[in-house]
């Protein structure tokens, strides 16, 4: 019976030798580096975002060259560059194209601030009091349901056509999508975490800055990408109402002119506006929520 196991033993452990003999003359293959697999990702991406950009402006282009669809009233893409090639060296109508978008821009980032500032305190302050929620919740509910495009004319009626109106609407567009986030990431936050912090001395102040505003900065970073959208979008609607400058003073002069190349150059600058403000506040969005835990992957949008 020891000769039988011991034989088998030997069988075995020849086995394993042969094995790893075979192993040693196999080459290893070592998995794809994450990081180059992102770098191929993203290069398909791009080049499939590129693609339908070339599709979408070549059919436009072929389209009105063709004469299926009328360039004076649709606009074409070789248009539309003569026209911000003749805005950048020539200027426009009402000035150069560059203090037209520093109009608009000032316009929007102190609206975009002071409104972003007021919807964040004032959402963890009634978040936090259900007694201020309960006062001031129905005054913030019908202001909200106001048209906002009447405010803007409310507000260049009473001062007039400068920057004040302007900025004025850009807040209350902004105020709002901020403020109901930061009110309801303050009503989400764990109530355990709350009664922890209190039962360990933490004051209401405390409890707010340490606890409560860390848990609702997610709502309250999200509402940023919406919330500068509506701040260019206040300023262009209150320039196109009345203004003397401004990127919506500027497609007012087109529209007036029945000009559609210079409506589309002008849509095109405010694109690309939104889109480097887009990438600034996913930058301080990656930074501010560091301590977040990695999401699942999926489409960034």
């Amino acid at each position: 019976m020891n000769a039988v196991t011991h034989g088998a033993d030997q069988a075995t452990a020849g086995s394993t030798a042969a094995t790893g003999a075979e192993l040693v003359g196999t080459p290893v293959v070592t998995p794809e580096p994450s990081r180059t697999r992102d770098v191929r990702h993203g290069l398909v991406v791009h080049g499939l975002q590129l693609a339908v950009l070339v599709v979408l402006l070549g059919g436009w282009q072929l389209l009105t060259s063709t004469g299926h669809l009328d360039p004076v009233l649709f606009g074409e893409p070789s248009g539309i560059v003569g026209r911000l090639q003749t805005w950048i060296t020539q200027g426009t109508s009402i000035g150069s194209l560059g203090q037209q978008i520093t109009v608009t821009l000032e316009e929007a980032l102190i609206g975009f601030l002071i409104g972003t500032t007021l919807g964040i305190v004032s959402g963890i302050a009634l978040g936090r009091i259900k007694l201020l929620a309960e006062v001031f919740g129905p005054f913030i509910k019908v202001l909200n349901s106001i048209p906002r495009i009447v405010l803007g004319s409310v507000f260049v009626i009473m001062f007039g056509l400068g920057l004040e109106s302007k900025v004025l609407l850009v807040i209350v567009l902004v105020f709002f999508g901020v403020f109901f986030n930061a009110f309801q990431g303050t009503r989400e936050v764990d109530r355990n975490l709350i009664a922890s912090a209190a039962i360990l001395g933490a004051s209401k102040w405390q409890i707010t800055r340490q606890v409560v505003l860390p848990s609702a900065f997610t709502w309250i970073i999200a509402s940023l990408h919406v919330a500068f959208g509506f701040a260019l979008i206040g300023a262009i609607v209150g320039e196109f109402i009345g203004s003397q400058q401004g990127l919506g003073n500027l497609i007012r002069a087109a529209q007036g002119t029945f000009d559609a190349n210079g409506v589309w150059a002008a849509m095109v600058i405010m694109a690309v506006v939104a889109l480097l403000a887009e990438y600034l506040i996913t930058r301080l969005e990656k930074r501010l929520l560091r301590w977040r835990p990695t999401q699942l992957s999926g489409p960034d949008l």
